[in-house]
């Protein structure tokens, strides 16, 4: 019967080519992680088929196959087991992989660290309680007491000055937008109307709103620039082309 279970130094090399996502020689590999691929380790990894070995000059190639992604998804998605527990210099290689991936993946996507680490339990219910929360009750008391104006904006005219408005503001394509920013541009809607149109549009594919990530920055009107969505107040937004 095969033996399908990995070593210390066998899980580790999964985890740095997902981490990686490219070929590496062995020389890369003992230059950047301290750390190369043996004899016995090539042959098993290839007879399991999670690596695939080619040759660049007189040093072999090492890429992850598909059954490797799919092995290396499922040790990242369950975390090694105690019994697994890499030795020091190999769990350094293995994060500095990781967070250099992951640094990539932020810069690629302008994602906040704080929105990658929030934990699936604080965000989903968050976001699907968006769509049909009420408004805070301070705020729902506001908008009864707003004078009503002659020109009332639709939603839809709401959502489209808060387009405008980020583009306007944003410097780049993708880049984040503080609420601090974005709120003086929309002076001609009543900021309950505002505010219920972010939480609708954070349900929208092409809309993120996140808390800032280094909470002790922010100032009080960075705070009272914030929408709460959730119990949890976003000052942060970023529309997708």
């Amino acid at each position: 019967m095969p033996d399908n279970s990995l070593s210390q130094r066998e899980t580790a090399i999964l985890l740095l080519l997902m981490a990686e996502a490219r070929e590496f020689t062995n020389p890369e590999l003992k230059e950047q992680f301290g750390f190369d691929i043996g004899k016995k380790e090539r042959e098993h990894l290839q007879r399991l088929k999670l690596i695939e070995v080619g040759k660049r000059g007189q040093s072999f190639t090492y890429t992850l196959s598909d059954d490797g992604w799919a092995r290396a998804k499922e040790i990242f998605r369950q975390g090694l087991p105690t019994s697994k527990a890499l030795a020091p210099r190999v769990l350094e290689a293995v994060v500095r992989a990781m967070v250099s991936g992951l640094q990539r993946h932020v810069e690629r996507t302008g994602s906040a660290l704080g929105e990658i680490f929030t934990r699936e339990e604080d965000l989903v219910p968050a976001v699907a309680r968006a769509a049909i929360e009420e408004p805070p009750a301070a705020e729902a008391a506001a908008a009864i007491t707003e004078t009503p104006t002659a020109d009332v904006l639709s939603p839809d005219d709401v959502e489209t000055a808060i387009r405008k408005a980020y583009a306007q503001l944003a410097d780049t394509p993708n880049a984040w937008v503080s609420l601090t920013q974005l709120r003086p541009l929309l002076d001609e809607a009543p900021r309950s109307e505002v505010d219920a149109t972010l939480r609708r549009m954070i349900a929208l594919p092409d809309v993120r709103l996140v808390p800032w990530e280094n909470q002790k920055t922010l100032t009080p009107a960075d705070r009272d620039a914030a929408v709460v969505i959730g119990d949890q107040p976003k000052h942060r937004i970023w529309i997708g082309a």
